[in-house]
């Protein structure tokens, strides 16, 4: 199973699309619908031993070091590191400003890390704090000299604001390209908060979004016609779906196989969902059969597109602070994603056939972090 662990909820960011909306969101009724708790540890206080005992129970266990920013607590992180079984597996989900401070013998021992990183300077800069990009660059150079042979992947963050996914995807292919980084996600900044969605403003971002999509769907087939199948974890996931006939659950995992270690070593089905009482699921006292499992709820359950899709997201789907107007237009770039990657599976599977590409080519591993639906 995966478990996200958050070492702390202290950042060392204070990007626009998460501090600064949360900054302005401090009513939006969710304190009215689910219970908080409220005076949990900031840094993860959870017991080495305690752990260890826990993930020994899973055979199967990856760790997914989560914050905040987890480095920020690099002790905590090579103590647990050291302590638990040689059969777990470690990634990280991480802003990248810290990734220099880590030794080659922990590096070493991660499989994947995910660095927050919004396209090309000016888009990242913008977002996340001026001189982030270049720093980001400089410490994934200084990972790689360190001999660090994982997957590095960007993992991206489209707002409201722009909608120009074609260009900034482009970029990040670039970096591909220099072996800076391995694959690509991108997740859209929508539905998270009450106090950021504008119906006019909204339907023109998923309109020109949409559009973008379309060109990077044929820059993606376009590179396969030459023999490259670059990993873009959204087009991955849904191309599984339609090339092998199968149907999914909520693709990131979570409230049934990818869960959340709070600071204080409770077990919740999200790490959006780390205070919130009604979806706990357990702790790391718990035995694995014990935990409880969460679900999408109305309306996904009744879209035709679920299979595909999985749900989107649990929190978005349980917390329904966009309006429904809102829900159908997220909607809708969803089911944008998935038609355009329908539209060009058969040439696809004729590149497959041709042996262009194969198969082994769209591989990729599940649950640790992308959750493939933007």
């Amino acid at each position: 199973m995966y478990w996200h662990l958050i070492l702390t909820e202290k950042c060392n960011s204070n990007c626009r699309y998460c501090y600064e909306k949360s900054m302005e969101e401090f009513e939006n009724g969710l304190q009215n619908k689910w219970d908080f708790e409220l005076d949990v540890p900031c840094d993860s206080q959870v017991d080495v031993s305690k752990l260890k005992n826990f993930l020994d129970k899973d055979p199967d266990a990856v760790v997914i070091f989560y914050g905040g920013e987890p480095l920020l607590q690099i002790e905590k992180m090579k103590k647990i590191m050291d302590s638990v079984g040689e059969h777990v597996r470690f990634c990280m989900q991480t802003n990248g400003k810290l990734l220099n401070k880590l030794e080659e013998k922990y590096l070493k021992k991660f499989s994947k890390i995910l660095v927050s990183i919004d396209g090309d300077k000016k888009r990242t800069d913008y977002n996340r704090g001026e001189g982030t990009y270049d720093l980001i660059l400089e410490n994934i150079k200084e990972i790689k000299s360190k001999g660090f042979e994982g997957e590095v992947v960007a993992r991206m963050t489209i707002s409201q604001e722009h909608s120009d996914l074609y260009e900034q995807v482009r970029h990040l292919v670039d970096l591909i390209d220099l072996r800076l980084f391995d694959s690509i996600h991108f997740q859209l900044d929508v539905g998270f908060y009450k106090n950021d969605f504008d119906s006019v403003k909204f339907k023109k971002f998923v309109k020109e979004y949409n559009s973008s999509l379309t060109k990077l769907v044929d820059y993606w087939l376009a590179l396969m016609r030459s023999g490259r199948v670059v990993k873009i974890y959204p087009f991955l996931g849904i191309f599984e779906s339609l090339y092998y006939n199968k149907k999914t659950k909520l693709r990131c995992g979570s409230g049934y196989i990818n869960y959340t270690i709070t600071t204080d070593g409770k077990i919740t089905a999200c790490p959006i969902m780390n205070n919130v009482k009604n979806f706990y699921c357990g702790s790391i006292d718990s035995e694995l059969n014990e935990l409880k499992k969460f679900d999408v709820i109305s309306p996904c359950t009744e879209c035709e597109y679920l299979d595909l899709c999985g749900g989107r997201c649990l929190y978005s789907n349980h917390a329904k602070l966009w309006p429904v107007e809102g829900e159908k237009m997220i909607c809708m770039t969803i089911k944008h994603l998935i038609e355009e990657v329908r539209r060009v599976m058969p040439e696809i599977k004729n590149l497959i056939d041709d042996e262009m590409i194969s198969e082994e080519d769209f591989f990729y591993e599940k649950y640790f972090g992308p959750e493939i639906i933007p």
